[in-house]
Formats: C-alpha cells, structure tokens, sequence
C-alpha cells in the first residue's frame, strides 16, 4: 500500500487578509502536526468570499503569483515537509485577475499554478465580474507524495474536467471550493443542493478511479452560509470523511494510491472507452435535426 495523509483546511474567513493567512498557517501546522503529507486549502481563503456582489475594490484583494503569501507556503511547505495547495486570487497584469491554486512541492519548490477553467455568473456568485478564465489548461502537479490533479470549486460540476486531469496521470484529484446556501433557501433545497453537489464529485472518483477530496469553506458571510461538508472519497466514491457543515475542522485522512490501480483493473472504464465515437463532446450542443 502506498499511504499517504492529506490535511484539509474548512474554515470560516473575515475580512482581514492578514487574519486568514495566519489562521490558515496555523491551522497548517496542526495538520502537519497529525501527519499530513498533502495540504489543501479552501478557495480564495485569505478573504471573505468577495464575488457575491460586483464591486471594484475587491479587485485590491488579488496578488502577484509567485508573490508575498506564495513565499509563506513555500517556507512552510519546505519546513514541514508537506505538499502545499493552495488557492489565491491571482493579479497577472493592470485588468487581468485570475482564480489560481498554486502547488507547492515538499521541498518548499513552487511547482506551478492552475487557472480556473470554468468560471460562473450566477446570484452570488458574479465571478466572471472578477476573473479570467484559466488560459493554462488542466494541470497535474507532480509532486513527492503523489501526482495531484487541482481544479477549482465550478469545475466540480464538469465530468469532461475530472477525466482530463485523471487521463494525464493524476492519482488524486483536489477541489478547492466555496460553495453555500442562501438564506432564502428552505431546508429541502439545500439538502438537495448539498447531495447533487456531492454525488457528482463521487461519481468522479468512480468514472476515473481515483480518490477525490473537496474543502469547503464554512460559516455566514452576508446572505450565505457556506455549507462545508468538506470531503473525500476512495477510488469508487466510497466517503472516507465528511466535515461538519457548520465547524471549522483539520481533516487529516490516510489514502490509499496504490488503490487506483487496483479499481482500475477491476473496473475498467478507461480501456473500454469509445475514443473514436466522442466527437460531438467537444461541440457546444449537437442538433439531433442536423
């Protein structure tokens, strides 16, 4: 068996930047205190989720990637030997903003970035106001515990992103995320919302084999409550942890990666795949009259 441990950071934000960070690192070291070897944060995690309204003075907010907080995790990741993922509002030149994760190696090297590929507009959630869409492609980090497939929060919804980051050798996929429930909404519509959001995460681990973990962040900001239930799955979507849906919580869970291979054999999706029959995935919608 190949174990290794990965530390999930579900916490609540204010809106002091400085805060956060301190809080995340602390809450970092207390992961690495239990063992972890794979850190991830929740998205955006040095600020209030600020993309529930349009407002220009958030744009104050992003950094330079590699920057100020990128040179913490690296000193961190390096000190305490851990891989490091992290999520960041990335300023890449005047006008241009993205939703980046950075992965940070256990030597303390910086590895590389991802760009969030898919970007909602949504009541909330006004993030094409904010960013860019991803211009990196998908991204596999290789790194000393593992090759770590990264997408962001809406990605989660899109099968086609899962199987693209499993097909370039990824053997763990992780969700940085902010995701929650608006006030208005009653208790069935946010147990539905909750369960479509996770089944389709798990049927990612199934599709692909693979294990998949997801950090969200938690607490009441404005008109959301953000719902946590951070998670993670084994290989055929079995959950390994779930979170709390109103605590702060440092996850620190043992996973198998040696099990791909063996949900690989024993289902094999991947060698039955129809390769030569996918084109009309790469179109916006197939007319069945054309």
């Amino acid at each position: 068996m190949r174990i290794v441990k990965l530390g999930l950071i579900q916490m609540r934000c204010s809106d002091d930047p400085a805060a956060n960070l301190q809080k995340a690192l602390e809450n970092m070291e207390k992961a690495a205190d239990q063992g972890a070897q794979i850190i991830c944060t929740q998205e955006l995690f040095t600020s209030l989720y600020f993309c529930d309204t349009e407002d220009y003075r958030h744009f104050a907010l992003a950094e330079s990637i590699p920057g100020p907080t990128t040179e913490l995790l690296m000193q961190f990741a390096q000190r305490r030997q851990v891989v490091v993922i992290a999520s960041l509002f990335e300023k890449r030149a005047p006008g241009i903003f993205h939703n980046t994760a950075v992965a940070i190696d256990a030597d303390g090297r910086y590895l590389g970035k991802y760009r969030k590929m898919h970007i909602p507009d949504d009541p909330g959630y006004y993030e094409k106001f904010y960013f860019t869409p991803g211009d990196l492609g998908y991204r596999v980090f290789h790194t000393r515990y593992g090759n770590i497939g990264v997408l962001i929060c809406w990605d989660q919804w899109y099968p086609e992103a899962a199987r693209i980051v499993a097909l370039m050798g990824a053997e763990l996929i992780v969700y940085p995320t902010a995701i929650g429930w608006a006030s208005s909404q009653d208790q069935a519509t946010n147990q539905e919302q909750y369960e479509a959001w996770q089944t389709i995460q798990r049927a990612h681990a199934v599709a692909n084999g693979l294990p998949v973990a997801v950090v969200n962040r938690v607490g009441v900001e404005k008109d959301m409550r953000f719902w946590g239930g951070s998670f993670i799955t084994n290989p055929f979507g079995r959950i390994l942890y779930q979170a709390s849906h109103e605590e702060e919580e440092v996850i620190v869970q043992p996973i198998d990666l040696d099990q791909v291979g063996y949900y690989r054999v024993h289902w094999p999706f991947l060698r039955d795949r129809r390769i030569d029959s996918y084109q009309a995935i790469a179109k916006r919608f197939v007319d069945p009259s054309a």
